[in-house]
């Protein structure tokens, strides 16, 4: 079977690449930036270095929230060939913050109190009523980027009329006291392979690796991966990075990360999630094909008259019970006679081996 991986080239895409070649028999490698999507009348095409991009059993797709429209647009094509463990709408959604927050509140998953406002006044207005310190942060940002620490409405108030300047909408969220730690969470098909506890820098409220944090493994409760689970499956994706901070109010879902690094997770875990992303995908892609096969397997006895022959010889019921001779005759029960609706004018067709008989009409 063949896989590839579309993404930007980070140092985890390139170990999960070389996982994909222990399972798959040809790994491509292609960049996410050489793609180009040609759309003629009712025609799409996806090019990669201006050819036709090769058929694949599974495709890796990730990137950054810049590359979201065009990761959402090649998924949607892709996924009607082969399997993708990421959907078209998971892109719009899991690199928009607020998008993220809606979809897992819909969910009912134990996010932070957060707010939007489309304006500076209307803003204001809550931070009003807002228990300090608190989070600011754009609806759209990765690595930890785009996220600001007010510790008091002064300083939240002069954050705001400095963002006015770049038009851009901003979240205003609950600061949740972890001592600058939170969870990253790998949850790959349902289930959680990886987890540990990223801790911030003495100088930073923010806990990503990315910003100068360290980490180390956790062994998280039930109730934790379950809400893991539960916000990778609101975004309808199967490989993911969940954020959690652990409170008194138990834990609390901050971001779910489409392309989480695998250094900090294997550096600190000692688990191969490269791997496991990459047997997974093997897996899934196997079964599908499978049932691909089965499908045209049908389809084709169905065109030949085979299929309702096959479907009939699998009908049958069973009766335990023991025979009956006169003589060296055997005598059916009589519930057959009736299930059967054989009479004495039924031709019949015997087939018989050692230990085996079936007796059909001719």
């Amino acid at each position: 079977m063949k896989a590839a991986l579309i993404s930007l080239g980070s140092l985890s895409s390139t170990w999960t690449a070389d996982a994909l070649r222990k399972y798959f028999d040809e790994v491509d490698e292609i960049n996410l930036k050489e793609i180009e999507i040609s759309f003629t009348g009712k025609n799409q095409l996806i090019l990669y270095r201006e050819k036709p991009l090769k058929k694949y059993d599974a495709i890796y797709a990730k990137g950054s929230f810049r590359y979201a429209n065009l990761l959402s647009a090649l998924t949607s094509m892709l996924s009607k060939e082969c399997y993708m463990p990421l959907t078209a709408s998971s892109f719009t959604k899991a690199h928009d913050k607020l998008l993220t927050q809606l979809r897992l509140n819909a969910e009912n998953i134990p996010m932070p109190e957060t707010f939007l406002t489309t304006t500076i006044d209307a803003a204001k207005k809550i931070l009003k009523k807002m228990q300090y310190p608190i989070i600011m942060k754009f609806p759209k940002g990765t690595q930890g980027k785009g996220v600001m620490f007010a510790d008091s409405y002064a300083s939240a108030s002069s954050i705001l009329d400095a963002l006015n300047v770049l038009k851009q909408p901003v979240i205003l969220q609950e600061y949740v006291e972890t001592d600058s730690t939170d969870l990253r969470v790998i949850v790959v098909g349902g289930k959680v392979v990886a987890a540990y506890k990223r801790l911030g820098s003495i100088y930073e409220k923010r806990a990503n690796i990315h910003q100068g944090g360290v980490g180390k493994p956790v062994e998280l409760d039930n109730y934790t991966k379950s809400i893991a689970i539960q916000a990778a499956q609101a975004l309808k994706v199967d490989i993911c990075g969940v954020d959690i901070l652990e409170s008194s109010r138990g834990p609390l879902v901050i971001e779910v990360n489409l392309s989480p690094g695998l250094q900090g997770v294997t550096k600190y875990t000692k688990i191969d999630v490269a791997d496991k992303i990459a047997e997974f995908m093997y897996e899934k892609a196997k079964c599908i094909k499978k049932e691909d096969t089965q499908k045209k397997t049908k389809s084709l006895l169905i065109d030949l008259g085979i299929e309702d022959t096959i479907k009939e010889s699998k009908e049958y019921e069973e009766l335990i019970t023991n025979l009956e001779f006169r003589g060296v005759r055997i005598l059916l029960p009589e519930v057959l006679t009736n299930k059967t609706k054989f009479n004495d004018k039924t031709d019949v067709v015997f087939k018989f081996k050692e230990n085996s008989l079936i007796i059909e009409k001719f």
